[in-house]
């Protein structure tokens, strides 16, 4: 395929799974458009806002917690826990840890719950364990080397709201700033997780929970736990946001998008970019322009003029806190490149139920739904 880009955005033809319509605009700009009709930003936000905040506090009058929000020392989830405290609600700090964070990142959190005198509840992973799992993401030489993080925390605040018998958990994703991930550089269910760890790692995982179809009924229907993506409701805008952590949290950014993270910054940085050519700026970039955030120009002169930076200390660093040789990391680098589909996954099943999911789940798995609607 010639190389084309999106005439609204800047997501262009190195997403695999990108199409236009007659205008040139892409299908993630279509996914936007259907996330802003549900979730519009109008005269009656403020006014739904507080009808969702006085139906979390109602669920929860006489219980120490009436939210679960994740931390993880970056910009989203750090304001999403102020954001909860100025409403009034009375949230459970959750971190998963699972052995890269940075020093910032650590500060970030504990300023953060200091100074809004939140609990925090930190989930461990054994670092062989996770170390494990991540190895076999890289040896199966996919671009979603990053997923065993994400589905973690996924599952972990799930299982620590079941436990807690805390009825919702507060996401800090807004698709106005990050977008929408392609699928082809982002996906993860619970086969595949297992179906890569089987095939190139070792040994089970015992640390925290996988989540699988059979928990999230559970969790769902069972334990009624429901996610609200809060800043989804609010007018956020990046760079005030930072301003107001600084001055109410003394909150540090860290240089890039999910950076408080070491190996999401080696994976950002350098893994995605020179082994698949995949520059995860576009997506978020691509969803400041959407919002009236960036200009179309200026994003494309930060990815025109700016390459993608690393740090070579921060790749050797990770070569060496996974126990590879230089030699072993060059031969995954030299892999050929493969993807979800050269493994099991669920996403066939859940293709066939994404409207009885969506009807279930009353519009939470709503961007991945329009995903699918939105799918070649």
């Amino acid at each position: 395929m010639n190389h084309k880009i999106c005439t609204t955005c800047i997501l262009d033809t190195t997403v695999q799974d990108i199409w236009f319509d007659e205008t040139g605009e892409c299908k993630y700009c279509k996914i936007h458009h259907e996330m802003d009709k549900q979730f519009p930003l109008n005269s009656t936000s403020s006014s739904r806002l507080q009808k969702l905040v006085e139906k979390i506090k109602n669920k929860s009058k006489n219980k120490p917690f009436d939210c679960v929000v994740g931390v993880s020392g970056g910009r989203d989830s750090t304001y999403t826990l102020l954001t909860a405290v100025k409403l009034g609600l009375r949230p459970l700090a959750v971190h998963f840890d699972n052995g890269w964070n940075t020093e910032i990142s650590v500060r970030n959190i504990e300023n953060a719950v200091n100074k809004l005198n939140v609990t925090l509840h930190t989930v461990v992973a054994d670092w062989e364990e996770f170390k494990d799992l991540q190895l076999a993401f890289l040896k199966a030489s996919v671009p979603d080397a990053d997923v065993p993080t994400d589905f973690a925390i996924y599952s972990v605040l799930y299982d620590v709201a079941a436990k807690e018998g805390i009825p919702y958990i507060l996401n800090g994703h807004s698709f106005r700033t990050e977008g929408t991930s392609p699928i082809s550089w982002t996906y993860m269910d619970s086969r595949y997780i297992r179906a890569v760890h089987k095939k190139f790692g070792s040994g089970k995982i015992y640390s925290f929970p996988l989540m699988t179809i059979t928990g999230l009924l559970y969790y769902l229907f069972a334990k009624r736990i429901k996610e609200v993506r809060l800043m989804e409701l609010i007018d956020y805008k990046k760079n005030e946001v930072d301003e107001t952590l600084k001055h109410e949290l003394s909150w540090e950014y860290y240089g890039g998008h999910h950076h408080e993270n070491t190996f999401t910054k080696f994976f950002q940085s350098y893994y995605l970019p020179q082994k698949f050519n995949i520059d995860k700026r576009k997506t978020e970039l691509s969803a400041l322009v959407r919002s009236n955030q960036l200009t179309r120009s200026e994003a494309l002169t930060i990815i025109e003029e700016n390459a993608y930076e690393y740090d070579n200390r921060v790749i050797d660093y990770a070569i060496n806190k996974l126990g590879l040789t230089s030699a072993e990391f060059d031969e995954i680098m030299a892999t050929d490149n493969q993807s979800h589909s050269d493994y099991p996954t669920l996403l066939k099943t859940i293709r066939m139920a994404k409207h009885p999911i969506r009807l279930a789940t009353k519009l939470k798995l709503l961007p991945y739904i329009l995903y699918l609607k939105y799918a070649n």
